[in-house]
């Protein structure tokens, strides 16, 4: 059964670009009720996408949604780059505003905002996130897998698994050389990655205090890479804010994408007294 046979109309959105050639793509599904799990798989694995939303509408009053999120291979607890996809898509039929998602995560709140050429942007807040060691067995094993010696790490970003909806082992390059070099062993990381039960490992340069390149391999979601990743990018800042890289409150910008020609821009908001990490980017519709 092909995507188009479908009684759901399956949208297409990228996240963190206004350009439909940059930031990531998404699949968007705005009312899957009713459909079983087996395809909402099947649809994301057609689509082939990194992520596809699947959204059913609730009887509660406002725009209030139970989100599921499918890779090609399985469904993950959460999304942020198809968050913001769906969120985009809703605001263009129901106008900007507040929305509520309710994800295998948890809550999350949503807010769209028309910029002054039109643009749409979406900004969601996580779940509440942690971060937390990993031991050095489990870093050189994903080193090894990389094919990265340990003296190309940053040692003033030093390895932590954060979570922000969905758990990331957050690795630094000491240069941007280091990140754009990109060549891995994609089973032996992935192998990792699922003993871990991480969804990306977040690679990130420090550009300069507040601004990051970052990349996410993503192997256990059946792609080589993620071209933008909010949930990674929600886990960092509460990564980067846990380990005093930046004030408790700040604006982080990660630029993500630029090596696989889709570039995108992430913003990562740390509000102090909140513990949650909004993160926040525009989006459009991919053409047909």
């Amino acid at each position: 059964m092909t995507i188009t046979s479908r009684s759901q109309e399956v949208l297409r959105y990228t996240a963190f670009s206004d350009d439909p050639g940059g930031g990531n793509p998404a699949g968007v599904v705005l009312d899957a009720t009713g459909l079983p799990d087996e395809d909402m798989l099947a649809i994301a694995a057609e689509l082939g996408y990194s992520e596809t939303a699947f959204l059913t509408p609730t009887c509660e009053p406002g725009r209030t949604f139970m989100v599921r999120y499918f890779s090609p291979k399985a469904e993950v607890p959460f999304c942020g780059h198809a968050t913001v996809a769906s969120a985009i898509a809703l605001a263009e039929r129901s106008g900007p505003g507040e929305m509520e998602f309710r994800t295998p995560a948890g809550i999350v709140p949503v807010t769209v905002t028309a910029e002054g050429d039109g643009t749409l942007r979406a900004t969601l807040t996580s779940v509440e996130p942690r971060v937390e060691d990993v031991a050095d067995a489990d870093v050189r094993e994903a080193l090894a897998a990389l094919d990265w010696p340990s003296s190309d790490l940053d040692p003033a970003l030093p390895p932590r698994i954060a979570f922000a909806g969905a758990r990331h082992l957050v690795l630094a390059a000491a240069t941007r050389e280091r990140l754009a070099d990109l060549s891995y062993d994609f089973d032996r990381l992935e192998a990792l990655m699922q003993r871990l039960d991480l969804t990306t490992v977040q690679l990130v340069w420090r550009a300069s205090e507040t601004v990051f390149h970052v990349r996410d391999p993503f192997p256990v979601g059946g792609v080589v890479e993620d071209p933008a990743t909010g949930a990674a990018a929600a886990a960092f800042g509460a990564y980067a804010r846990e380990l005093g890289l930046v004030p408790e409150e700040a604006v982080l910008t990660l630029h993500q994408g630029e090596d696989m020609g889709r570039p995108g821009v992430l913003t990562v908001e740390l509000r102090a007294g909140d513990p949650r990490v909004r993160v926040g980017g525009t989006g459009t519709r991919i053409p047909e």
